[in-house]
Formats: C-alpha cells, structure tokens, sequence
C-alpha cells in the first residue's frame, strides 16, 4: 500500500485553512486554530487514531467560531478522501466505545463513499469553556460530506460535557483507525460487492 498522505488547503473570504494528515503515522498532531477546545478534540483524533495531523487555520472568530469550525471539518474530510485513494486493502468499517469516568460514547464508521451523519449526543451544558457544542455536529457534518464516509455517533450517557465530548472524539479517532488500518486478507481489493467505493457505489 503506497503512501496515505494528503494536504488540502482551503480559501474563503470567512477562513484559509490548511489540513495535512498521515493515515500511517504515530499520533502526532501540530494544531493552530485559535480554538483551544477544538485543538484537544482533534488531538484525541490524531493520538487515537495514530494518524499525523497538521491544520492550521485562520477564521473569523470576530464574529463567531462557526465558519472556521466548520470549513476544518470540511477541509480534513478533503483530506481524509484524499489520503485513503481508491481505498482498496482497507477495512472499510469501523467500531468503538470508549469511556471517561462517567461518560461513554460509541462512534461506527463506514467508508461508504456516500455521506452521512447520525449523531445523538445530548450535551449536558451548551458551552465547554468557550467552546459552543451545537459546533460539534457542523465540524463532524462538513467531515462527513467532503469524506464521503457514513458516521453514526452516539453518546450513551455522561453528566460531564466535556467527558461527553471527549469520549466522541476519542471513539472517532480509534473508529478511523480501524476503518483504514490494511486488511492482508484483502490485499489490492476493494471491500465492496460492488467493486467501488468512490464512483456512485
């Protein structure tokens, strides 16, 4: 399986983003959002997923965090689309719970080449620090839309919000991994009756 890296870059008049991964890496992440939450979330993702993240993104946040949280959930998930090819020799699903104390969430994966978000996650507070959790869902949509992936998240119970969120990220991050870890059983195939996973399957 050749090289699984990509770089995207990203350029509104609302935010310029640039989002590099490594599908094969060791964990590490290189973060600046000016989103601090959003940074520990994605750094769950990369450590969790040992996939190598840089994204660096500079958005209006004068007026709210939406447009850059937003666009980075879309600009990963170019990335990601990229990263992962024709997907041929992957796994193509994925599963997980995880837990925090109190909180456990469980996040399933399809790396369907049609998208598709099922999330149910009762945050406990609207705010993490300065942090607006009706963010999540359009950080993991956008993903979703430009990855071309189905994702089911659920949160099945925690009192901590940020335990909630937490849990959801640490989930999509070994959920992924599973998802694009190389599958020798299926060396050089693609995981599909119908042969493709990135034309109209």
């Amino acid at each position: 399986m050749s090289e699984r890296r990509a770089t995207v870059e990203r350029n509104t008049l609302e935010t310029q983003i640039r989002v590099s991964v490594n599908l094969d890496g060791t964990g590490v992440s290189k973060l600046d959002t000016g989103l601090p939450f959003l940074e520990h979330m994605l750094d769950q993702v990369a450590r969790h997923g040992l996939i190598d993240l840089e994204i660096e993104a500079k958005g209006d946040l004068h007026i709210d965090a939406h447009h850059t949280v937003e666009d980075i959930g879309i600009t990963l998930g170019q990335a990601l689309a990229r990263a992962w090819g024709d997907k041929k020799g992957v796994r193509r699903y994925g599963h997980a719970y995880v837990p925090l104390d109190e909180a456990l969430s469980r996040v399933v994966i399809d790396l369907s080449g049609r998208p598709g978000l099922e999330m149910r996650v009762d945050f406990t507070r609207g705010m993490i620090g300065g942090f607006d959790v009706d963010l999540f869902y359009e950080f993991f949509q956008g993903l979703v839309n430009h990855a071309m992936i189905t994702v089911h998240i659920d949160n099945l119970r925690g009192k901590n919000a940020h335990h909630q969120a937490e849990t959801v990220f640490k989930a999509f991050g070994r959920t992924l991994r599973m998802a694009v870890e190389p599958d020798p059983r299926m060396d050089g195939v693609t995981p599909s009756t119908k042969g493709t996973l990135t034309e109209n399957p």
